[in-house]
């Protein structure tokens, strides 16, 4: 039932993901392998139909303002989780994986960047409960702050996309506040998810140098594809006409998509992957995203960065 109110016209990113949030408090998920396979690609199809809602000039135009604030923005993230993670004494990898998730893109880049320091599952799991408690508190939290400090719909979109883990919460936040929020926080998003791809290289490099075996030279570093292709939904909108009808039903198909991909990582967060997070990282991935974003939201608010 909560599934099919997600379909609904009157199911929102926030409101799914409550739905989800409750279903995984009270019932036992049938098939959480499958709802975490699921959510992945309905995530990346739904991102490529919102592509196809914008023009490729917003997505130039965001994407090559905000390069300079992602980088800098990733490596201040990175340097500050991996001292927070010392102090507080997280074990390594766990520090350096919520680290990377807060950096850069949430799981996205938990699960690329994983497999090349030979996380375990216990580790893994512990990284991505931690990114996915706090995108669940982004998500309906940040739309609310944004009014209170009276954001403009630019300024919005780009502070979620600098301060919210995951691609999907960003998107459910910035759509929540308008129209403009959304095209330049999913672009400046999915520009910052690029990052993925060196930051896996080099860590690749640096495990082959350290270790000097064979697992970091053959790890794999996934590719996020669907990038390209928001790009090229964003192309057609722009300069295939007679598409017209056919974009706003893609357009329309993604943010639907959306709301039900919130409510599946909702649905995933049962109390006991809550519990397995433990004090810790817990404790590092709070108090790391919440640095981040009141340092982005008063450099937004300052005018020192801006689209």
């Amino acid at each position: 039932m909560a599934l099919i109110f997600s379909l609904s016209p009157w199911a929102s990113p926030p409101t799914a993901l409550l739905a989800g949030l409750v279903f995984a408090a009270i019932a036992v998920h049938p098939y959480p392998g499958h709802a975490r396979m699921a959510s992945k690609w309905l995530l990346q199809g739904s991102v490529v139909g919102l592509g196809f809602g914008m023009t490729l000039q917003q997505v130039l135009r965001a994407g090559r303002s905000g390069v300079i604030y992602t980088a800098v923005g990733i490596l201040f993230a990175l340097s500050l989780g991996l001292l927070l993670g010392r102090m507080m004494k997280v074990l390594p990898i766990p520090a350096f994986l919520i680290s990377t998730g807060t950096a850069i893109c949430g799981g996205s880049a938990i699960a690329a960047v994983g497999p090349v320091i030979e996380a375990d599952d216990a580790e893994m799991s512990v990284s991505l409960g931690t990114v996915f408690i706090l995108n669940s508190v982004a998500l309906l939290t940040f739309p609310f702050i944004g009014k209170v400090v009276g954001l403009s719909q630019q300024q919005f979109g780009l502070w979620a996309a600098l301060a919210i883990h995951d691609t999907s919460s960003v998107v459910g936040a910035c759509a929540k506040y308008g129209a403009a929020a959304l095209a330049v926080g999913t672009t400046v998003k999915l520009a910052r998810a690029l990052w993925i791809i060196p930051l896996s290289l080099g860590t690749a490099a640096f495990m082959k140098a350290r270790s000097n075996v064979h697992s970091a030279k053959s790890a794999r570093v996934q590719m996020p594809w669907f990038i390209l292709f928001f790009v090229l939904a964003a192309v057609a909108h722009s300069y295939i006409a007679q598409g017209a009808t056919l974009f706003g039903w893609l357009y329309t198909a993604g943010r639907i998509g959306l709301t039900v991909t919130l409510f599946l990582i909702g649905a995933s967060l049962s109390p006991g992957r809550v519990r397995q997070v433990g004090p810790r990282p817990l404790l590092q991935g709070v108090t790391l995203w919440i640095i981040v974003a009141v340092v982005t939201l008063a450099l937004i608010r300052g005018g020192a960065i801006g689209i």
